[in-house]
């Protein structure tokens, strides 16, 4: 079936020029298998040009300036929704109800980043606080860096760029970006709608290619001061490798497990199930990946949560009325069925669901699943909701701590002493309670430890901190 999707012939931005490459990459529509774009197969040489342009310029926009040019982006953002949204459905397979919603977060993203604009970032420090102190203060301020590297992945075309793209501009950097080259067509359409609202071309960029040919590049060019990366972990393991003495800022993957206990609203934590296990495609590193439900209540819970499940819409994602629509490819489709199937060799029970066409994989339930089997011991990145079953809360915490990720966590339960313990012996950069680990706002910080993430943080506020240095200077006073 046709993606409805204009096929368009892209080029990079650098510098605000459209800079094409020899050859070209085919961006193709999972549900379909369409070629809906070509991007081209930028070289070392276009990374270079880019990040030279960027460390040339020196920002001077003042406070109100980026403001006023974050808050267009994000007025644009809405009055575009509909031709940004099918741009992300597209390329990304995703369904129109999700790709409005991240079109919705980004307005958030960059709405935001606006108004933290014109709240001062410096701090005072009296000096006469001590026997020995002089009548001095120190004061701080942050400074922009040279430039910054941003490589992105495809779960979220638009919002993943956002996240990097809204705090640079809110400091007054200089960003080189390498997209994904699976969802690379939202990215270059932003970054139009940025030089729109009157952003300085030198200060945002987007190179396009092959990772074998200028990832190296990007981690390693010597005006980059800073790589931040979202992604998988193995490519940010080789990214704290090979990058060396620069800043990362690395938001890698998670395996967030939903906790149910025997008080909790079992209606209630179902629907959370639901929407933390599926909305994205399950596409999302705070997905719900694992659902630990104690064993007293694990029928009646998964009872819910199969009729619930069984109701969702999935298929072409352009049609209005689905819930869900593809993954990224026929490839991640047919790793997740394989590792329900390898479950169910292992004593797990498939309750609904493993049916895959082409990228095309249906929601899944699976009851009495093995805690250390590959569908959950891995991050399984697709719509699968495992059920783990747990006798005792110290097996539940024990389970929740047993992978090598430690991004985002949920807890349906009543009981105040339990909440606090959950908050205290989870190993996670987040606990919700009563809700999906993926809550949060666009402003509040975000990230893991363990295999997730280095620990410093996402979110606007941190991500701004983390994109400056900080200067001190101090007077007579």
């Amino acid at each position: 079936m046709k993606s409805r999707f204009q096929k368009r012939a892209e080029s990079m931005r650098i510098g605000g020029e459209k800079v094409d490459a020899d050859g070209t990459i085919d961006v193709v529509h999972p549900y379909s298998n369409e070629v809906i774009g070509t991007i081209p197969t930028g070289q070392k040489e276009h990374v270079r040009r880019a990040f030279e342009i960027a460390a040339n310029y020196k920002p001077a926009l003042s406070r109100h300036d980026r403001y006023a040019i974050l808050q267009k982006t994000a007025d644009l953002l809405v009055a575009r929704k509909e031709e940004i949204s099918d741009v992300i459905t597209a390329e990304a397979g995703l369904c129109k109800k999700d790709s409005l919603y991240e079109v919705g977060r980004a307005y958030d993203v960059f709405s935001l980043s606006a108004r933290l604009c014109i709240v001062d970032d410096g701090e005072i420090y009296s000096c006469d606080i001590t026997p020995h102190g002089k009548e001095r203060k120190i004061f701080t301020l942050r400074e922009p860096l040279t430039a910054i590297s941003a490589i992105t992945p495809f779960n979220h075309p638009l919002n993943q760029v956002a996240h990097k793209v809204a705090p640079s501009i809110a400091t007054n950097n200089c960003m080189v970006l390498k997209p994904t080259e699976k969802t690379p067509l939202t990215a270059l359409l932003l970054a139009d709608i940025l030089y729109e609202a009157g952003l300085p071309p030198e200060m945002f960029s987007v190179v396009t290619g092959r990772p074998e040919d200028i990832a190296d590049e990007m981690l390693l060019n010597e005006h980059a001061e800073l790589v931040t990366f979202t992604g998988g972990v193995p490519i940010g393991k080789y990214i704290a490798e090979k990058a060396g003495y620069k800043r990362k800022v690395l938001e890698l993957g998670g395996n967030d497990p939903l906790i149910v206990l025997d008080d909790a609203d079992l209606d209630k934590a179902s629907d959370l199930a639901v929407a933390g296990a599926y909305k994205n495609s399950g596409q999302r590193c705070t997905a719900v990946k694992r659902i630990l439900v104690d064993n007293k209540v694990a029928d009646e819970f998964v009872n819910l949560l199969a009729q619930k499940t069984a109701q969702l819409k999935y298929g072409d994602p352009f049609d209005l009325e689905m819930d869900m629509g593809t993954v990224i490819n026929e490839a991640s489709a047919k790793l997740f069925e394989k590792r329900v199937k390898d479950a169910v060799a292992k004593g797990a029970e498939l309750v609904f669901g493993n049916k895959r066409e082409g990228a095309l994989y249906s929601p899944t339930v699976v009851d009495h699943v093995p805690y250390d089997c590959e569908l959950v011991r891995e991050e399984t990145f697709g719509p699968v909701a495992p059920i783990i079953r747990f006798e005792t809360v110290d097996e539940a915490i024990r389970i929740s701590n047993s992978t090598a990720f430690g991004l985002s966590s949920g807890v349906c339960t009543d009981s105040w002493p339990l909440i606090q313990r959950f908050i205290k012996e989870l190993n996670v950069g987040t606990v919700n309670i009563w809700e999906v680990p993926g809550y949060r706002i666009e402003m509040s910080p975000f990230g893991g430890i363990k295999d997730s993430g280095l620990g410093y943080k996402e979110g606007v506020l941190e991500a701004m901190k983390s994109f400056t240095n900080l200067k001190t200077y101090s007077l007579p006073w």
